[in-house]
């Protein structure tokens, strides 16, 4: 008999989707003419047999991703944000789940259909692909389902949108649990009026197995619950959950049929003790949820980031199990802080506990405004979190996913897999040294060596496109940040306004782009290959326009730029000058640490911090590093207001749309133990 083939499949009616092609340069115009609605909310419902000592199991993927259920029973969610010529596919074992006869699979979908840093989506890609297989101990193994055959799909109806939030990153939601179908899951869920999925016509999908582990999931119960009669009727509950998570509120819930419970979340209280649900970053956390007169649950897809949960009854209605259902990439917390200096475990704590909870499928920046893996920020969050737990698989896959990117430009994309083209010069130029810590943590230059010759290609793109004859970068055409928030890049004098090119050259860029050639040359040992290219010249270049030698400071622009001869000096430039080692002599190294240790922290934040860490790390002073990192303007400041996730800038009002558990900031992590940092940024 021939083996049934999985396909993927859609509600009938979107079955002739064709495909729309999202991507481009940043700074090129592009009309995106996708069609379907968005914040579609597709289930599916198939049945299998399973005999008496048998093994299940599933491989599984959806656009843009899915819930799935066997007999009733939450089984995993995924996959990760993947590019469609690499859809990942999740295997689940599903033995645990299944019993002898017949067995139920219930998949809940979601097409969101924005243009955002989330996943590829609002490309008219949509549908579910899966093949459960069951075997026996002796081997043998049948297909025992495939989407393509009887699986009946429908529309979920109790799903509403209520408007977007962030930078178009999701949907909040008015859940109804009047819809028809709700329970769909449950084995016995009559789905005979359900339709019959149809197969994607224009399917262009790539799969393959998904590099990354999938989500573990937590509950989290509320450590305080405050109870206030509302003077309209009915009461107003507000959970604090003890600290930051990721995912959604779960509760039952029993009324009146048509009653509106009104659910608000956010990362903080307001002065008047109320949840602060306009969130700084922007996010207005606010749903509803429509009870049906029985026992009701409360149903979620996409997920928010809070601590504190704020429901609100009619009269007459009752609320019980709430919890917060807490997702995250699996940690497994393998060092420890190195000191025993009380202020410096209290950083290392709060970084563990930001990456235990923070991280998901992709490491992203903050899990509310954007939920976008930046290369950037992700270099050093992988790092940290590989450093903690000797997991390097959520680093390959930002490598991986990176250099993906080739084929939108050569000089590859700042955000990945996503919809939402945006490229940030210095981010590429962190790979590298990335590719280094992987070397190192693993002990093994293979990984790297996958990369090599891209990487190489990369820093031609750059070479050929912006090296001019003096052998500085010119007229980038992505986005240098220096540092971010702008106003700490310590008044910084160079145009740096993002979507346009910035004609001229400047330090930094420069900074980045010389260490960049350093560490390719230093992987190229490692792989017994020759240099890349010999960096002197540039080196040359670099001091010979920007250090000045009466201020012992590294200028933000070329000394032929400078038409006063007083170019701005700022902190920024001077730091990353003593992180790729450019700084000429011991006299200008020393200044250099004497201003940065002398400056307050709003001078620089999230990446002249980690350059002068690493240049006080490669001129072993220790000592110094731990007295950056004590600084009361920085890590401290966070604690004092209450932190206990790492926030996306020193302090809660130092940006105007501060994340509250943001990713960023939790490199302390790698000047706090013993790891071999000294082999990456020699």
């Amino acid at each position: 008999m021939e083996e049934k083939k999985a396909v993927f499949i859609t509600l009938p009616e979107y079955a002739g989707a064709v495909p729309v092609d999202v991507f481009h340069r940043q700074l090129e115009k592009k009309e995106i003419r996708a069609v379907l609605p968005k914040n579609l909310h597709v289930l599916y419902r198939a049945r299998f047999d399973c005999r008496a000592g048998e093994r299940a199991s599933i491989r599984i993927t959806a656009d843009d991703g899915y819930r799935l259920y066997v007999n009733g029973r939450f089984a995993g969610q995924g996959p990760a944000p993947c590019f469609p010529t690499k859809t990942y596919v999740n295997e689940i074992d599903l033995t645990s789940f299944v019993r002898e006869g017949e067995n139920v699979l219930a998949v809940h979908t979601l097409y969101q259909g924005l243009i955002n840093r989330v996943w590829v989506s609002g490309d008219d890609r949509l549908g579910l692909w899966f093949e459960v297989r069951c075997s026996v101990e002796n081997g043998e193994e049948r297909i025992a389902a495939v989407s393509g055959g009887e699986v009946r799909c429908r529309l979920h109806t109790g799903f509403e949108a209520m408007g977007k939030v962030g930078y178009d990153t999701q949907f909040m939601e008015r859940y109804d649990s009047r819809a028809p179908e709700k329970g769909f899951e449950a084995p016995d869920y009559d789905d005979g009026d359900w339709s019959f999925a149809a197969p994607c016509l224009h399917d262009d999908r790539t799969l393959c197995p998904q590099p990354s582990a999938m989500l573990e999931f937590e509950r989290i119960e509320p450590v305080a619950c405050e109870q206030l009669e509302l003077p309209y009727g009915g009461v107003r509950l507000t959970y604090d959950f003890g600290g930051h998570y990721v995912g959604n509120l779960t509760a039952a819930a029993r009324g009146k049929n048509g009653d509106r419970i009104v659910l608000r979340f956010g990362q903080e209280l307001d002065g008047e003790g109320r949840v602060r649900f306009v969130l700084r970053s922007g996010c207005r956390y606010e749903e509803e949820w429509i009870l049906s007169g029985g026992e009701d649950c409360l149903d979620a897809f996409d997920y928010k980031s809070f601590r504190y949960a704020e429901v609100e009854l009619p009269a007459g209605c009752a609320l019980t199990d709430a919890a917060v259902e807490a997702r995250h990439y699996p940690f497994r917390l393998r060092r420890l802080c190195g000191t025993a200096d009380p202020e410096l475990v209290r950083i290392w704590n709060l970084c563990v506990r930001s990456l235990r909870y923070g991280v998901q499928e992709v490491i992203q920046d903050c899990m509310d405004r954007e939920k976008g893996q930046y290369l950037g920020d992700g270099s050093f969050t992988s790092a940290s979190f590989a450093v903690l737990t000797g997991d390097l698989s959520i680093m390959e896959k930002l490598v991986d996913n990176a250099f993906d990117t080739a084929f939108i430009n050569r000089g590859l994309m700042t955000c990945s897999p996503c919809s939402m083209m945006q490229e940030i010069a210095e981010y590429v130029l962190m790979l590298p040294h990335l590719l280094l810590t992987h070397a190192h943590l693993s002990g093994s230059a293979e990984f790297a060596g996958r990369y090599y010759d891209r990487l190489c290609d990369v820093l031609d793109f750059y070479r050929e496109s912006y090296e001019r004859e003096d052998g500085l970068l010119y007229g980038l055409d992505k986005w240098c940040v220096v540092d971010w928030p702008a106003a700490a890049r310590d008044g910084y004098d160079f145009d740096l306004s993002e979507g346009k090119v910035n004609p001229g050259t400047h330090s930094v860029i420069n900074a980045y782009y010389i260490g960049a050639v350093k560490g390719t040359n230093r992987l190229a040992g490692l792989l017994g290959k020759e240099p890349y290219r010999d960096p002197a010249p540039l080196i040359r270049a670099y001091r010979e326009n920007f250090w000045d030698g009466e201020r012992l400071a590294v200028r933000d622009i070329p000394k032929k730029a400078d038409k006063d001869g007083k170019a701005h000096c700022a902190l920024p430039s001077s730091a990353f000058a003593l992180c790729f080692g450019l700084i000429p002599d011991e006299a200008g190294e020393a200044r250099t640490v004497e201003r940065i240790m002398a400056a307050p922290a709003e001078r620089m934040a999230f990446f002249g911090t980690f350059a002068a860490l690493v240049g006080l790390k490669r001129l072993g002073r220790e000592d110094l590093i731990r007295r950056l990192l004590k600084d009361e303007g920085r890590w401290l400041r966070m604690l004092r207001e209450g932190a206990d996730s790492t926030y996306e800038a020193w302090g809660r009002d130092a940006k105007w749309n501060t994340s509250l558990f943001h990713l960023c900031y939790t490199y302390p992590v790698l000047f706090l133990c013993d790891w071999g940092m000294e082999g990456v940024f020699s």
